[in-house]
């Protein structure tokens, strides 16, 4: 085969179409090379984002699948009945699992779109059966961010309601108490991403139930997780559909069912619930549209894969890799609990695990936690930090894996070595005086030249990747000062700044 005629320095970016095609080999092992500078998604050292069974072999099944329906369009199943009876599979067995007598469901993306599908829906309820035109959402603070994004897409305004300040889960009655006539939806976490606990979904449901209001129960990261927990002998709060009250709920497969990215199920309580998903369109000259999901044109190839992994996998499967995620999730705790100058936030419902690091004074210190963080970076360990958010502290997130089982040992020992190396930096601190600009500031009156200068005094010059600073301490202390408003603009800013075209 001839050489690549056209190799390129690594990161140069390439925003022209080539005047003639390059060889197939010299663009894989570009790709090969933009994947090493990349965290490492196999091997139980990122915390955050992948998901590793430790099994390679998922992998292969997971992309053999794929390629036999890449070119599959899920649009039309009448055009590809395939499409039909791979997705009854894959809902059908989540409802197995998660549903009550009567579950339906549908396969979406990923869990933004299951919950902005399940706002939706609760939106178009409210608006027919009670003639609702104002909607709220009610949440607590520890719900994801998807809930926020799609009130944001949807016209429906958000109620945040606090969490308990120790166990960080949800309170039940504050919530009930939230709903008024306009509320459309009450959510609850199983567990909540960032520390992991599983809210009182029974009293939540049972609160919205009692209003004459849908429950949404979000479980993307959990609901695949938990039930097999339970049949590995854990004790495990009920949080389906079987819980009275509970009227729709959100699991993704792309995390601890192990399919690829991106594969997700959201599933009501009936037929006449869902309906309200979907959107039909007869009046344009084209085809009759009928689109059950935020999508159109919908790639076969990841229904296929997620159908096969779950197959492959099977019940007694994801028990034994439950019950190694929870075998590695009790060796972490004790050894966090162990750690002087650590704690762990909560109690954590099996999976998720986060955990400050304090001063002398027990305190969460935030500067302790950002360098730590780089620290663990520098050793090949990606843990994820969480800011400090209405009174909650700042924190180290870990997302364990089964993977994570044989790599705990190392994780602790780099670990006891990170802290000892964050306590001998100088504080990240932020001026005084930079605090109190930035709250005079209105985010939304900044010109483009002054969010430029104020990223690039944060650190974030806005260069591409190539431009991120090795140590993100300084950067997001700073951030951590800032109103959520600005922080929220200069963020978007920032990641616009590394599209470029």
């Amino acid at each position: 085969m001839p050489a690549d005629p056209s190799p390129r320095p690594f990161f140069e970016p390439a925003t022209a179409l080539p005047p003639t095609g390059r060889p197939a080999a010299g663009l894989l092992a570009e790709l090969d090379a933009l994947r090493a500078g990349d965290a490492p998604t196999r091997g139980g050292r990122t915390f955050a984002y992948v998901y590793d069974p430790g099994r390679p072999e998922v992998d292969d099944l997971a992309a053999a699948a794929y390629r036999a329906f890449a070119t599959v369009n899920g649009l039309d199943p009448t055009v590809f009945p395939s499409v039909a009876r791979l997705e009854n599979e894959v809902v059908g067995a989540v409802a197995s699992v998660l549903g009550a007598p009567g579950a339906q469901g549908t396969f979406t993306s990923g869990g933004t779109e299951s919950i902005l599908l399940a706002v939706k829906t609760a939106r178009d309820h409210a608006r027919a059966e009670r003639g609702v035109r104002q909607p709220e959402l009610v949440l607590p603070s520890t719900a994801h961010a998807a809930f926020h994004k799609a009130a944001h897409y949807l016209g429906v305004e958000p109620v945040v309601v606090p969490v308990d300040p120790v166990t960080y889960r949800a309170v039940a009655s504050d919530l009930t108490a939230a709903i008024t006539d306009r509320t459309v939806l009450v959510v609850a976490s199983a567990p909540s991403y960032a520390h992991g606990v599983l809210d009182p979904v029974a009293e939540i449901a049972a609160g919205a139930a009692e209003r004459g209001v849908l429950c949404h129960v979000d479980a993307c990261i959990g609901g695949w997780f938990l039930p097999f927990l339970a049949r590995a002998g854990r004790p495990v709060e009920p949080f389906g559909l079987s819980v009275p009250g509970v009227t729709s709920l959100s699991v993704d497969l792309h995390k601890y069912g192990y399919a690829d990215k991106g594969a997700s199920v959201v599933l009501y309580r009936d037929a006449e619930l869902r309906r309200h998903q979907y959107f039909a369109h007869a009046g344009w000259p084209g085809y009759p549209v009928v689109n059950p999901t935020a999508q159109g044109t919908k790639p076969g190839g990841l229904l296929a894969q997620a159908w096969a992994v779950l197959r492959h996998l099977g019940e007694d499967g994801y028990t034994e890799l439950a019950r190694r995620v929870a075998g590695a999730a009790g060796e972490v705790l004790a050894g966090l609990r162990a750690t002087e100058g650590v704690r762990v936030l909560g109690e954590p419902a099996g999976s998720l695990v986060a955990f400050t690091v304090t001063d002398a004074a027990d305190a969460p210190d935030l500067s302790l936690v950002l360098h730590t963080a780089d620290e663990m970076r520098a050793r090949g360990w990606y843990l994820q930090p969480q800011l400090s958010h209405a009174g909650l502290p700042p924190n180290l997130h870990l997302t364990l894996t089964p993977a994570t089982a044989g790599q705990v040992g190392a994780l602790l020992t780099d670990l006891t070595d990170a802290l000892s190396a964050a306590r001998a930096l100088a504080p990240a601190t932020v001026d005084p005086a930079l605090r109190e600009l930035a709250a005079a500031l209105d985010p939304d009156a900044l010109t483009p030249e002054e969010v430029a200068g104020f990223l690039a005094f944060a650190g974030l010059a806005g260069d591409g990747a190539q431009g991120l600073p090795t140590r993100m301490a300084p950067v997001l202390a700073l951030l951590d000062a800032l109103p959520p408003r600005l922080k929220e603009r200069l963020l978007a800013e920032f990641v616009g700044s590394l599209f470029r075209v």
